[in-house]
Parts: structure tokens; C-alpha cells; sequence
């Protein structure tokens, strides 16, 4: 360990960093004779005592014993301040304390010395009494090994001394306790562990016991076609083949997670249904970015739901019990949260996302040939870029927001109008922005279209009304608080339009994630799609969410829904030519005037008129808030073999609303 600096090629490249302090030894179990040097030949066995109880308590002692070692020269000063000159120049007192400690359920059971099976926090009994260090202590004074095990979850030896003291590493420390500095593990008790392995896995079982084999194996078929049949999303991750592949990934579960709600509705108990629901809140709130009192509660609430609804399980025979580690982690994370902050800065994601950017990009970047050096270079090169952004953002060249409008009489300027937070607080004004995000059409446009005027494209898209529409819109912006509908104004009293459109593929959206308000680092931008062919294959048509006109109700009771057929702009012919960047959309109508009481997701529908054509109408994009994401209600019908995602927007009677897309989905769609 050095003074706590990050060293590296690199000046002021030093944020989102993982500091690496030592190398854990990994012992191996091997014949004496092989290794002459070894004079603790009692503690080693051969190959066939790899599992003995001798040599697994020799391993969780060197494991301790490092970890021990590791951070001694910490231990004087948790204890006594010591005088540090810190990186500003300035002189501190300072005193040393561990923190939380991330880790899976097997390298926490090692940690805190307990057996696998029960919790490293607390013994898990009705008056959940926490453990400590003094708490251990006194059990193993009046308790003997059998007890200690059985009853308590206490390794018996763990006090016992052999070659080094077996004692979790923070007895060392007197400051730390390690049964509580244990952090939460979104990826393996969440994701991976109560998802994929348990929730996944007893649904599948349930289908199987309930069901003959042919007819269990044809609903799992159809639950894949469903989960298939997902429409596009921005970086939503696609299964064609359904989850029917064997080697899971923490991204292959997070992104089933997403979907995987609206493909089961039907096929499984309602109550079912609901736990899983209940389960994903739970999940989506612990992964939130920042926490207050009200996402704690709404925690809290959710894992009640949970709890509830999973006896279902027991009911139905496919567990006993649910004495399960990851199942019981959940109800320390309201706690830990309180502890040690947003889990989502603090789990083993961390590490796992540190490898992917430090060693899985940079070698799919190779040649893969001889790729180690060519690694080495990405990594020198991207520390450097990192650093020079640090230093431009500390000389103010990249403090401006990045929030801001077009033009309207410049289609290619880029203006800002969001004023900085510092203006804001000097003029004695609250932390709310007014302005939530923005769209932006794309600067390129569709080639190939022919003439653009108005009546050209109109036949070119066969919308034969656009022209209508175009002038109802015109209408509408002449015409803010008219309380007549739209459709019901004469035609004749709109404003004529016969000019030019400029016709675009995509827009980009930045829009601030309601629980992350915290400047440029809580502003997302994503592509909303609208284009006639995409990647060489079909159509791609994108849904976006858009505001309510003069409704200030919280998530989606204050939203439409609406699916993008067109994007374009044009001059005002009456309007000083004033450009207006717009949208053909249409329309999606809640079948409720609540969520579907099972998957907590709000249920839509096409609007359609008379002869049942959907019903369509030019927007401002002003009016566009981001991207929606739907997925087709299939009830009690099959999915075809042979169907395209590519149609679902298409085919569908009706469709949820996907609060589960991404976190700030999750957020506004509620």
C-alpha cells in the first residue's frame, strides 16, 4: 500500500478507479514429499484430501491471515490520528476505518466465519439477533462445537489455534465488525441469485409439475416465442430463441428481467404473477442511483409484497421452505442502504464492470494476436483521454449543461437554455429544473425521398391525410388553450400549408432520471427510431412517451403513449418562417384507469377510428419526454412459430406499458 494514491500512467485520470493492495495466496493441496520446503506437512494432504476438514480450515486461515497482514499498517492509526500530507498539499489528522467489504455468498460465509447455509449478518432467528464479535465470543465460552454449528451457524474451530489464529480478519481491528461492514451484492443475490436461479427456476417447475410433458414443454416454447416477440428498445439486449441457452451471464439475466413479466401472464397463478411483479420493484428500487426516505419506504413496501405473494411457491409444493441465503439478504438491504448508501455504486458489479473495461474490451479492440501489448496501449490511450477530459472540465471548458433547443429559425444551431445551477442559487432560486429534457431531430435527412413537398410525401408514405394534419397542427400552435378537440375544427379554419418537408430517420432525447437530478451526471440521452427500413431488414418504428397537455399527475396518469410514423420539419408559411420540428404519431388509448393488478404495468390500446384505422396526428417534439417501450398483452393466445418481432407494434390487440425497460422507465411509467 502506498499513501492512498492512484498511481498510473495518467495525471488526474483517477475517478471510477479499483486500487489493487495485494494478491491473495491460493493454496493447493499436495503430497509431502512433493514440496520439501513445507514444514507444515500435517496441514497439506494429497489430491484426494482436497475437500478434507483439515485443509479447508487451513485455507480460511491463510485467508484471514493475508487479509490480516494485508492491512496491518493500517491498525495504528485507527486508533491514534496520524498527521497525512494529503494530495492538496495540506496537512490532516486522520483516522483509519474499514468499509464495507463487497463480496458473493460464499466469500462472505468465508469472511465471517459461519457456515454455508446461514446468514453472515444475523443468525436469522425470530428476534433477529445481530451478530458481533462479542456475541461470538461469548457463544464459544458455553457452547460446545455441535451447538455452536447447529444452532448458531458458528465455525467451531474458528478459534483454535493452528499454524495461524483462524479468526475473522477484523479482530485484528477493534474498530470493525465484519458481520456488519458486509455490503449488499445486486449482481449474485439479486439478479443472478433470487431472479434467475430461484423465481425462474420455480416457475418453469411449476409449469412442469402442473402440466404433461408434451403440453409443459409446448407453454416454455411459447413463453420463449413471447419473450422473442419483444419489439426494439434502446439497449434493451433481444432473445431470439427465447432463455432456452445454457451459459448465463449477469447481463443475460439482468436483461431477461426486463422482459420476462408479460411472457408468463397467463400460464402461471395471478399470485404468482404478483410475487414476481413485487420482486422486480424491489429490484429496480435498490438499483436506483440516489435514495431517499420515500424509495426507502417504497422498498420496504415491495419486499412486503414480495414476501406475501411468494407463499404461492409453498402452497403450490415447490418449496418448503424459503430458508435460502440470497432470499434472505433482501431484508437487510433497507438497513444496509441506510449504512452504507445506494447499492448501486457499491457491489460487485463494480469489479465485474473494472474487468470488462480493463481487460475484456480492450482485448476484443485487438488483433488477437499476441494481444497483451496491444491491451496494455488501449488502456495507456484511454487513461489519457480520461485525463484530459478531467483536464478540461477543471479549466471550464466542459461546464456548460448540455441541456438545451434548436433554433427555430436555424434548424443547425444548438443553443442552450438551461441556466447553470450555480446562476441559479445565486439569484436565490430552489434545485427544481423546469425543464425535464429535450428533443432533438437528426441534422441528416432521408435520401432517396424524391420531391419533398408536402403532397409528394404524402403519396410517397401513403398518408394521404398528412397535409390535413400538418394544417390541424398549425391550428393548434395558433391556438394554445382552445378547449375544442382537434379533429372537430373545420378543416377551412386552419391554416393552409403546400411547402417543403425535411424528413429524418431518429430523433435524440436527453432527459434528466427523475431520482438523479444531480447535473450533467444524472442526464441520459438515448435515439428514438423512425425509418422505413432498419439494418437492411424492415421498418423500425420506435414508441415514445409524450406529455399530457395541462396534467401535472405523477408517472404515466400524466403521459401518452404514441408510436413515431414520422419525423420531419418545415417552414411556417404563415409564421414568419418559423421552423417546426414534428412528429406523426399515433395514438394508444389505457384500457384502466389503473395498472393491471397483476404485473403492476398499465395496460394500452390503438386508438382507432370509424373504419378502424389507427388514429394519427402531428406533435411538436417539444411534447416528447423519451423513448416507451411496449410488449404485446398475448392473453390466451399462441404465438405463431414463424412471427417477427418486427410486427408486435403491428399485430397486437393490446400492450404494456414496460416500466421494467431500463431504471428511469421504471421511474416515470409507474
Amino acid at each position: 500500500m502506498s499513501n492512498g494514491l492512484v498511481h498510473n500512467t495518467a495525471r488526474r485520470a483517477h475517478k471510477g478507479v479499483v486500487t489493487l493492495i495485494g494478491f491473495l495466496a491460493i493454496p493447493k493441496s499436495a503430497s509431502p514429499s512433493s514440496s520439501s520446503y513445507l514444514s507444515h506437512s500435517c496441514l497439506l494432504a494429497d489430491q484426494e484430501h482436497q475437500d478434507s476438514a483439515t485443509f479447508r480450515s487451513f485455507r480460511r486461515k491463510l485467508f484471514h491471515g493475508s487479509l490480516s497482514h494485508i492491512l496491518s499498517s493500517l491498525k495504528p492509526g485507527m486508533q491514534k490520528p496520524e498527521l497525512i500530507l494529503y494530495g492538496d498539499g495540506h496537512y490532516r489528522k486522520t483516522v483509519y476505518a474499514l468499509g464495507p467489504y463487497i463480496a458473493d455468498y460464499p466469500e462472505q460465509v468465508l469472511l465471517a466465519c459461519v457456515v454455508q447455509g446461514w446468514c453472515p449478518r444475523c443468525t436469522a432467528s425470530p428476534d433477529d439477533l445481530r451478530r458481533s464479535p462479542e456475541h461470538t465470543d461469548a457463544l464459544l465460552k458455553a457452547l460446545d462445537r455441535k451447538k455452536l454449528w447447529d444452532d448458531y451457524g458458528i465455525i467451531h474451530d474458528c478459534k483454535v489455534l493452528l499454524m495461524i489464529t483462524m479468526q475473522p480478519f477484523t479482530h485484528d481491528f477493534p474498530p470493525s465488525n465484519i458481520h456488519e461492514l458486509l455490503s449488499p451484492d445486486l449482481l449474485h443475490q439479486i439478479i443472478k441469485g433470487s431472479f434467475k436461479d430461484h423465481l425462474v427456476a420455480w416457475l418453469c417447475d411449476y409449469i412442469k409439475l402442473t402440466h404433461a410433458k408434451d403440453v409443459a414443454e409446448r407453454i416454455l416454447a411459447d413463453i420463449d416465442r413471447r419473450i422473442a416477440a419483444t419489439p426494439y428498445f434502446p439497449g434493451l439486449r433481444r432473445f431470439p430463441q427465447g432463455r432456452g441457452f445454457k451459459q448465463w451471464t449477469g447481463d443475460d439475466s439482468k436483461a431477461l428481467m426486463k422482459v420476462y413479466l408479460p411472457a408468463i401472464v397467463g400460464y402461471v397463478p395471478p399470485q404468482m404473477v404478483r410475487a414476481l411483479s413485487a420482486f422486480l420493484d424491489f429490484c429496480y428500487l435498490v438499483c436506483r442511483n440516489s435514495i431517499d426516505e420515500d424509495a426507502l419506504s417504497a422498498i420496504e413496501d415491495a419486499l412486503s409484497r414480495y414476501h406475501q405473494e411468494r407463499e404461492i411457491f409453498r402452497q403450490e409444493g415447490l418449496r418448503d421452505d424459503f430458508a435460502l441465503p440470497q432470499q434472505h439478504s433482501m431484508t437487510h438491504y433497507a438497513s444496509c442502504i441506510r449504512e452504507f448508501g445506494a447499492p448501486n455504486g457499491l457491489c460487485s458489479l463494480i469489479t465485474e464492470s473494472k474487468h470488462i473495461k480493463a481487460v475484456k474490451e480492450p482485448w476484443r479492440r485487438s488483433s488477437r494476436h499476441q494481444a497483451l501489448a496491444q491491451m496494455l496501449v488501449i488502456n495507456k490511450r484511454l487513461d489519457k483521454l480520461a485525463a484530459c477530459r478531467e483536464d478540461f472540465k477543471a479549466r471550464g471548458m466542459l461546464s456548460a449543461p448540455l441541456l438545451g433547443w434548436c433554433d427555430a429559425s436555424d434548424p443547425g444551431s444548438r443553443r442552450l437554455r438551461v441556466e447553470r445551477m450555480e446562476e441559479e442559487e445565486d439569484q436565490g432560486g430552489d434545485d427544481r429544473r423546469d425543464v425535464m429534457g429535450e428533443v432533438i431531430l437528426a441534422a441528416t435527412r432521408i435520401q432517396g425521398l424524391g420531391p419533398r413537398d408536402v403532397q409528394s410525401l404524402a403519396y410517397h408514405f401513403n398518408i394521404p391525410t398528412l397535409p390535413d394534419l400538418i394544417r390541424r397542427f398549425l391550428y393548434e400552435q395558433d391556438h394554445p388553450k382552445s378547449s375544442i378537440p382537434l379533429l372537430d375544427i373545420p378543416l377551412n379554419d386552419c391554416p393552409p400549408f403546400t411547402g417543403r418537408l425535411h424528413v429524418v430517420g431518429s430523433a435524440i432525447t436527453t432527459f434528466y432520471a427523475p431520482s438523479d437530478q444531480c447535473g450533467v451526471g444524472g442526464m441520459h440521452h438515448e435515439r428514438i427510431r423512425s425509418t422505413h427500413s432498419w439494418r437492411g431488414g424492415p421498418a423500425r418504428r420506435d414508441c415514445i412517451f409524450v406529455s399530457r397537455d395541462n396534467v401535472q399527475a405523477a408517472g404515466f396518469r400524466g403521459m401518452h403513449a404514441a408510436r413515431v410514423l414520422l419525423f420531419f420539419q418545415f417552414r411556417s408559411e404563415h409564421d414568419a418562417g418559423y421552423v417546426y420540428p414534428c412528429a406523426l404519431v399515433t395514438w394508444f388509448s389505457v384500457l384502466d384507469d389503473t395498472p393491471c393488478k397483476e404485473t403492476g404495468m398499465w395496460l394500452v390500446e390503438p386508438d382507432l377510428d370509424a373504419a378502424g384505422n389507427r388514429v394519427m396526428s402531428v406533435i411538436h417534439v417539444d411534447a416528447i419526454l423519451r423513448g416507451a417501450h411496449l410488449i404485446g398483452a398475448a392473453g390466451d393466445d399462441k404465438i405463431p412459430l414463424n412471427f417477427s418481432y418486427t410486427r408486435s407494434l403491428d399485430s397486437f390487440r393490446a400492450f404494456y406499458i414496460n416500466k421494467y425497460a431500463d431504471h428511469h422507465s421504471h421511474e416515470i411509467a409507474f
